[in-house]
C-alpha cells in the first residue's frame, strides 16, 4: 500500500542568495539576515532529505531505502553565479575514473568529477530571472566585437578561427593582459554611467555588477568576458529553460525552481573565487552559437503542465488549483510535491496528509491513485522520473 511522507529539505546558505524569498517561502525566521541561496530536496550526499513521521521524528531519505535520481531545488540568486559546464554521462564516467587513478581525492578543491553522472537541468523562473546561456550566433557576435572596441585584437582570431579559438585565447591569455584589456572596457564603462545607466539587457549592466565582486589591482576575472560572448537570456515567471551538457551557462539574478541529475559534476568559467581547470572546461564545451529555447506550457487549472526535457532523470510538471478543486495522479515513478502558494489536502489508500506552503511531500509506490484537493488557490511542483528510486 502506498503512502504520502511529509519531508524536509536542506538550506545552502551560500554568499550569493538573498535573504528574504527562501525564509518567506519555508516560514523561517531571518533576523540576522544571513543568505539564504537553495532548498535542497533530494538524497544528494551534501543535501539529505529526512523524512518527518508524526512523533516528529527524522530519517534520511537513504535510511529508508530511497536514493532518487533526481535533484530539486529553489534558488534566490541575488549575485551572479559562476559560469559553469557539466559533462556528458560518458565523460564522467571516463575522468572519475582517471581522477580516481590519479589518487585525487573527492573532496580535494582541484577535483572535477565527483561522481560519474551527468548534470543536465531544467529551471522554471518564479518571477523575472536573468541567466547567460551558450555562444551567440554569428551575427550577434559581429555587433559585440563591432560596438566593443576593447575587443578588437580578438576580432581576427575569431573571423577566421570562430568560437572555439576564440574562448580557448581568452581563457589560457596571461592574467596581465586580461587586466588590460578587460580593465580598459570596464573603466570606460563606468565613466559612460556619469551620464547614462544600463539596463539589464545590456551586457554592460552585468559586466559592472561582475566587477563590484571580481576586481581588484592585479585580478580581474575573465569571465566578464563570457557576460559578452554568451547569450543574455530573460525569463518570465512560468518561463523554462534547459541545459544540457555542455553548454556553458550562468544564473545571473531572480528566484526559480530547478531540476536536476543527481550529479556534483561542474567544470567552471569564471566568475567565481573556485578552482577553473582551463583544459577541462575548454575539452567539454560546446562553443556552437545558439539560439536558447525558452520553454513554455499551456496551464490547465487542475491539471499539471509538464516541461518537455530529453532526458529520463527527471521530470517537472506544474499544478495550479483554485479553492476546493480536486484531481487524481496516477505517478509512474519517485514523486516529490512542494508547495509554492496555498494549502492542499492528499490522499492515497489509508494515507492522509496537508501540505502547505514551503512544506514538502513525497509518494514513492506508483501502483496506487494519488488524489488532490486544495483548501485555498494554489501552486504545487511536482518533480518525478523514469528511473526507479528504490535501493
Amino acid at each position: 500500500m502506498g503512502a504520502i511522507y511529509l519531508l524536509e529539505g536542506v538550506v545552502k546558505n551560500y554568499d550569493w542568495g538573498g535573504t528574504t524569498f527562501l525564509p518567506q517561502l519555508l516560514g523561517s525566521d531571518n533576523t540576522t539576515g544571513k543568505p539564504f541561496a537553495e532548498y535542497w530536496m533530494g538524497t544528494h550526499k551534501q543535501g539529505m532529505t529526512h523524512v518527518l513521521d508524526q512523533h516528529g521524528q527524522r530519517r534520511s531519505l537513504r535510511e529508508i531505502g530511497v536514493a532518487l535520481p533526481y535533484l530539486l531545488k529553489v534558488l534566490d540568486v541575488r549575485e551572479m553565479l559562476s559560469i559553469q559546464v557539466h559533462p556528458t554521462r560518458e565523460a564522467a564516467i571516463r575522468e572519475f575514473a582517471l581522477e580516481n587513478k590519479a589518487g585525487i581525492s573527492l573532496d580535494a578543491p582541484h577535483r572535477n568529477y565527483k561522481d560519474q553522472n551527468h548534470k543536465p537541468e531544467l529551471m522554471v523562473a518564479l518571477g523575472p530571472f536573468w541567466l547567460l546561456q551558450g555562444f551567440k550566433k554569428a551575427d550577434q557576435l559581429k555587433t559585440v566585437f563591432e560596438t566593443t572596441p576593447e575587443f578588437a585584437p580578438l576580432r581576427n582570431l575569431w573571423e577566421n578561427e570562430g568560437n572555439q579559438a576564440l574562448y580557448q585565447f581568452v581563457m589560457e591569455m596571461p592574467q596581465q593582459e586580461v587586466n588590460i584589456m578587460l580593465g580598459t572596457l570596464l573603466d570606460r564603462l563606468q565613466n559612460e554611467t556619469i551620464h547614462t545607466s544600463f539596463e539589464k539587457d545590456n551586457p554592460a549592466f552585468w559586466a559592472l555588477k561582475a566587477s563590484l565582486l571580481y576586481r581588484n589591482n592585479d585580478h580581474i576575472d575573465r569571465g566578464i568576458f563570457s557576460i559578452y560572448f554568451f547569450n543574455l537570456v530573460s525569463l518570465g515567471e512560468g518561463e523554462a529553460i534547459f541545459q544540457d551538457a555542455g553548454i556553458p551557462h550562468a544564473y545571473l539574478e531572480g528566484q526559480n525552481v530547478e531540476i536536476m541529475a543527481n550529479s556534483d559534476n561542474v567544470l567552471r568559467g569564471g566568475l567565481t573565487s573556485k578552482h577553473i581547470d582551463v583544459a577541462a572546461l575548454l575539452k567539454h564545451t560546446d562553443c556552437k552559437g545558439i539560439l536558447p529555447e525558452i520553454l513554455n506550457v499551456q496551464h490547465e487549472n487542475g491539471k499539471p503542465a509538464w516541461f518537455s526535457t530529453p532526458v529520463e532523470d527527471f521530470r517537472l510538471g506544474q499544478l495550479f488549483m483554485r479553492k476546493k478543486e480536486k484531481y487524481q495522479l496516477n505517478a509512474t515513478g519517485p514523486l516529490m510535491l512542494l508547495s509554492l502558494k496555498g494549502a492542499v489536502e492528499l490522499v492515497v489508500g489509508g494515507s492522509l496528509a496537508t501540505l502547505k506552503q514551503g512544506q514538502l511531500a513525497a509518494y514513492w509506490d506508483g501502483e496506487e491513485t494519488l488524489y488532490l484537493q486544495s483548501d485555498q488557490d494554489t501552486t504545487l511542483f511536482l518533480a518525478t522520473s523514469a528511473i526507479h528510486s528504490s535501493e
